[in-house]
């Protein structure tokens, strides 16, 4: 493949041949799939590129602005597809990245840069300018690559979206990439979701699609036989194969909170650290790490549930929305929690939007999450925050203030935090003091992301609550995981026809 794999661009430059994974829906495991396929084709010895058109998410990730020295946002999922290709993500592997702030309402990030807020019904009007920028990141991404794998978002079968469609049949055709689509059986109904899929497509394009993928089988991959047959008897496709349920997708970052909302493992040894569910609730899988260890129980409390009493440490996480999530927050009770919970010598950690929850007050001078302009905060630390229209985006090397060990994270945010507290900061970034403590180092704040990412502060944090923490670094975890996913894929799927079928 390698020797015939490369086209040439309307910039003049080689581009990568593609293939696009699109879904019957929501949730059927594009983002894992491609990223094992990545893996997959780099093991092959090919150059391979993610790229995912429009992504909505609150879960982001810092990458490179090409050619500009400084960073920018994009999914979390493409940043772990970057990692299993073994490149440096940029921001053109996603150039739309749409950022809910509320129910009709979103931010834009095109490129990596704030572009726009906007509400669904103002998105058509901006259809054009966003293709645009689609285009010209597609262009980018593939250069001098072997293979582009991108990802969908949603499903095809939006067709009232159609018209203004740039993330699934819309990218697909005005890029003439091939699709495979696929299907998730473990939610039932997977037959009528691909041959529905068929009949609901245009002509055009339903000849985008190469074949089909299922996921998520559990049991005697044989058993579905004839369901495969049925599906090619409907439809015409042919089938790549049948992925059976990958546990270790469990231990990969994921982007969608949709995963939050399934009931939590059985563990009750050892730490119990509580989450509430904020409704704009970002970057969650800043609790991972936390997760992955033997010792420790996450749990994701749902709206309208309390924060659990034998919970020993809360973790406030980021929120696109911080006085929309501070309502929230009150709303369901959980301000009343923290206060048990504090009065009882709980530990208490927020991060980044959640950091400034704990503090006095926020302001919002210049309206830029919304309409109210000011909120009390919870009053945990003493800091305050001013919201500002200029976003910190940028990966972040620094040194734990208390444990004198190097972290490394990023920071996504808007706003500036400051007030007596911050005289105890969580850690020093270039010689800088960033974060926030009180007095009894029993609460504490800060704006950096992955921190529980860090192996060595991570064992010292753990060893604070008796839990000695693993000895496998999260990070060689996390490459573990894309290896035994590729494996997988690599047995259970046809990959060379997969890849084969890219141009």
């Amino acid at each position: 493949m390698r020797a015939s794999a490369r086209l040439i661009s309307g910039r003049g430059r080689e581009m990568a041949r593609a293939v696009m994974l699109q879904g019957t829906g929501s949730d059927v495991g594009k983002s894992v799939l491609v990223a094992g396929l990545c893996r997959a084709a780099r093991r092959r010895g090919l150059k391979v590129r993610p790229f995912k058109p429009q992504n909505m998410s609150n879960n982001a990730a810092v990458a490179v602005i090409p050619g500009e020295g400084r960073e920018g946002e994009i999914g979390r999922a493409q940043w772990l597809q970057a990692l299993a290709c073994g490149v440096e993500p940029t921001v053109h592997m996603n150039p739309v990245l749409l950022k809910p702030q509320s129910d009709v309402g979103a931010q834009v990030v095109v490129q990596g840069r704030i572009f726009a807020e906007a509400h669904a019904s103002d998105y058509g009007r901006l259809k054009d300018r966003l293709l645009a920028a689609v285009m010209d990141s597609w262009a980018r991404v593939g250069e001098s690559a072997d293979l582009v794998i991108v990802e969908g978002a949603g499903s095809p079968t939006e067709i009232n979206l159609r018209d203004r469609d740039i993330a699934n049949m819309g990218f697909a055709v005005r890029a003439d990439v091939p699709v495979i689509l696929v299907g998730d059986i473990d939610r039932g109904g997977v037959i009528a979701a691909l041959a529905g899929t068929h009949l609901i497509l245009s002509e055009q394009d339903r000849a985008m699609i190469a074949g089909f993928v299922i996921n998520k089988f559990r049991g005697d991959l044989s058993l579905f036989d004839a369901g495969l047959a049925a599906i090619t008897r409907f439809t015409g496709w042919r089938s790549f194969g049948v992925v059976p349920w990958l546990a270790e997708a469990a231990r990969l970052p994921a982007e969608d909170s949709v995963v939050l909302e399934r009931p939590a493992g059985a563990g009750h040894s050892g730490l119990k650290i509580a989450v509430p569910m904020l409704s704009r609730i970002a970057n969650f899988d800043d609790l991972d790490p936390l997760r992955a260890e033997p010792g420790v129980t996450v749990v994701f409390v749902p709206p309208g549930r309390p924060l659990p009493e034998d919970a020993a440490l809360v973790v406030l996480p980021g929120t696109k929305s911080t006085i929309a999530d501070l309502e929230f927050l009150r709303a369901n009770g959980w301000d009343r929690d923290l206060e048990a919970h504090r009065a009882k010598a709980g530990a208490i950690v927020g991060l980044c939007g959640g950091y400034q929850m704990l503090g006095r007050r926020v302001t919002d001078p210049q309206g830029i999450e919304g309409s109210r302009r000011e909120a009390e905060g919870l009053g945990l630390l003493d800091v305050e925050t001013v919201m500002a229209p200029e976003k910190t985006v940028r990966n972040v090397s620094a040194l734990s203030a208390k444990y004198s060990v190097p972290l490394t994270g990023y920071e996504i945010h808007l706003g500036e935090t400051s007030g007596p507290d911050c005289a105890r900061p969580v850690a020093l970034v270039e010689g800088r003091p960033e974060g926030a403590a009180s007095v009894d180092g029993k609460v504490f704040g800060t704006y950096l992301h992955g921190l529980f990412g860090a192996d060595a502060f991570r064992r010292a944090f753990l060893a604070e609550f008796g839990i000695a923490a693993g000895t496998a670094g999260y990070h060689e975890q996390v490459q573990d995981a894309l290896d035994a996913v590729a494996g997988h894929l690599e047995h259970h799927l046809d990959c060379d026809a997969i890849f084969a079928a890219a141009r």
